[in-house]
């Protein structure tokens, strides 16, 4: 069963750091804007026993955050001027009964009430007998207040929203979405990244994640924001995993409850939207799912994506599209609000392994088994160029795996193809930089992929894996 946060607790506990922390001003603004109260102590039995021994003074200044009952505030100002005429402190109970709103109310509701105050005001002598009413007495009439004003409020322990945070904080690091000595920007809900920090590769294995025997991964992906690693199986299964114990998230409910993503086939690719709500997946049957992640919900299907399996899938920039390429030699961009498919891009004559917008949003780059890297118009669809990245006369048929743009420069980017050298080429297809195996058997690579910054590429070959400089 979710759990559900009532609104005015949240102001509740805005409420309660405003008055912690001394802003009165503020404080008494969202209280009336909001009409939600705060009505809180620190202590009841020392609320309650304020007011049995008469510590006026403390009593008035606690019950100025409250939002009390007219008629209980009635009754204990009606006391409190009872007590201070009997102290013959007639200056201060005058004060109090004029011009207090409890007793103006008073005089407005119950007049002769009020008149049997100033009356009792007026005298040069104070009667116990006619301050208080028969069986009363001062003591019994404090100890009712009191009760009275017992049941308004409640206690709360301090600073209490700091302390929910805190709490959230610690299960998202016992969950594993906040590794240890991570630090968090609470507002954006990030763990904070340290732009001077230099980026270093990996050098030692954390975590083996297991699946049974007859379904193994085809694809995985982080999301942008490091909260989440999702794999996708041969079996149509989407599993979220707590990278730090490899296992499931069992914090989402959907896979608590053992409820799934999942795809009609075996899942081939997937990409997460820049904000990391939404995750999209590709399957061999050419179908495409859109996923809120966070509730396991499938936003949209497209169930003719493509006429054979896709290859690769990535979100445009704004989040309204969805780019995907296909073994049916197509590129093609989806629509999410409308759920059709907007454009296609034919020229490839092969199987189109990978396709990404660039930067400036107005191209789309393409690589492909055809041996060949495109640049196409994501206006009219038009191929406006074409590279070669492969060298020698069996060029044309040497696949390429992969492409990569580069976050630090746009204008170039890395070509994985099935040799031995890693490239990184400009959008005219020159060649900037190569990265060899210096392996001539065995040593061609399968796949690469890019550091979060760009500084690193990790290759993936035949037989081994490398890690490359930028």
């Amino acid at each position: 069963m979710a759990l559900e946060i009532e609104s005015a607790d949240v102001i509740r506990l805005v409420l309660q750091y405003f008055k912690e922390n001394n802003l009165p001003r503020t404080f008494s603004t969202l209280q009336e804007e909001t009409g939600i109260t705060l009505n809180t102590v620190d202590s009841i039995e020392s609320f309650t026993s304020d007011i049995n021994n008469g510590h006026w003074d403390t009593v008035l200044i606690a019950i100025q955050s409250l939002k009390l009952p007219d008629n209980k505030l009635i009754d204990l100002y009606e006391h409190i001027v009872l007590e201070l005429i009997e102290l013959r402190e007639l200056s201060a109970a005058r004060s109090l009964l004029r011009q207090t709103d409890p007793m103006i109310m008073l005089k407005q509701l119950q007049p002769d009430r009020y008149i049997h105050l100033e009356t009792l005001l007026a005298r040069s002598y104070f009667d116990p007998r006619e301050a208080y009413p028969e069986g009363s007495s001062k003591e019994r009439r404090r100890a009712a207040i009191a009760q009275a004003l017992a049941g308004e409020v409640s206690v709360v322990p301090p600073a209490r929203m700091l302390a929910l945070l805190g709490q959230a904080l610690k299960w998202q690091q016992h969950q594993g979405q906040l590794p240890p000595g991570t630090s968090i920007d609470v507002f954006r809900g990030k763990a904070a990244v340290k732009d001077e920090e230099e980026e270093k590769y990996p050098t030692q294995l954390s975590r083996t994640i297991k699946f049974g025997g007859k379904s193994h991964p085809e694809c995985c992906k982080y999301s942008p924001d490091g909260q989440y690693l999702v794999t996708g199986t041969l079996d149509g299964f989407i599993e979220v995993w707590n990278f730090t114990t490899g296992k499931i998230r069992k914090d989402l409910r959907y896979q608590a409850q053992e409820q799934f993503m999942l795809m009609d086939d075996a899942v081939s690719c997937m990409n997460f939207s820049r904000d990391s709500e939404m995750l999209a997946t590709g399957s061999q049957d050419g179908r495409i799912k859109v996923w809120k992640i966070q509730a396991g919900q499938c936003l949209r299907r497209f169930e003719k994506a493509h006429t054979a399996g896709v290859t690769c899938i990535t979100f445009s920039r704004d989040g309204s599209q969805l780019l995907s390429a296909s073994f049916d030699q197509t590129i093609r961009i989806h629509g999410l609000k409308s759920g059709k498919t907007l454009k296609e891009f034919r020229g490839h004559s092969s199987f189109v392994n990978e396709a990404q917008f660039t930067a400036d949003g107005h191209t789309i780059i393409s690589a492909s088994s055809d041996g060949t890297v495109k640049v196409w118009s994501l206006k009219s669809t038009e191929n406006m160029n074409t590279f070669k990245p492969a060298l020698g006369s069996s060029a044309s048929e040497i696949t390429v795996n992969s492409i990569h743009l580069l976050p630090r420069n746009t204008e170039q980017f890395v070509v994985c193809n099935r040799t031995n050298t890693v490239s990184i080429m400009n959008m005219q297809g020159q060649i900037v930089k190569s990265f060899s195996s210096g392996k001539r058997q065995g040593g061609d690579f399968v796949c690469c992929t890019l550091s979060p910054r760009g500084e690193w590429i990790y290759c993936v070959g035949e037989d081994t894996c490398s890690t490359v400089s930028l």
